[in-house]
């Protein structure tokens, strides 16, 4: 399998999707179906949560509106997932927030800066 790399190569024009999940200690491992490999520490899958809730949302303005967000430990601990669409990953966590939709793109590029 292979490790995520920079740069742009055939396989960004591939539609990429899960092909295995799997929780291992703290942290969710993705094999993708172009090969990748993409390790997600927990606490940074649930604090870059894209949900309005957790992320904001623009007012009427167009200003963007972060609420404040608290975290428990019970945040950190995923209780499993839900396959959006065929596009996206949507988390359970401990906590009982389950509202983030994390699409395919946006899980690779988090795995890249964490």
């Amino acid at each position: 399998m292979k490790k995520e790399t920079g740069g742009s190569t055939l396989r960004d024009h591939v539609r990429i999707e899960p092909k295995q999940l799997q929780l291992i200690g703290n942290e969710l491992a993705i094999e993708w179906n172009d090969g990748a490999e993409s390790y997600l520490v927990l606490e940074l899958l649930r604090r870059a949560c894209p949900c309005a809730g957790c992320g904001g949302e623009p007012d009427v303005l167009g200003k963007l509106v972060r609420p404040q967000v608290s975290y428990t430990a019970a945040s950190f601990e995923l209780r499993g997932w839900n396959l959006v669409g065929g596009y996206a990953l949507q988390p359970q966590w401990g906590d009982g927030h389950g509202t983030g939709i994390y699409t395919y793109q946006y899980l690779r590029r988090l795995a890249a800066v964490g």
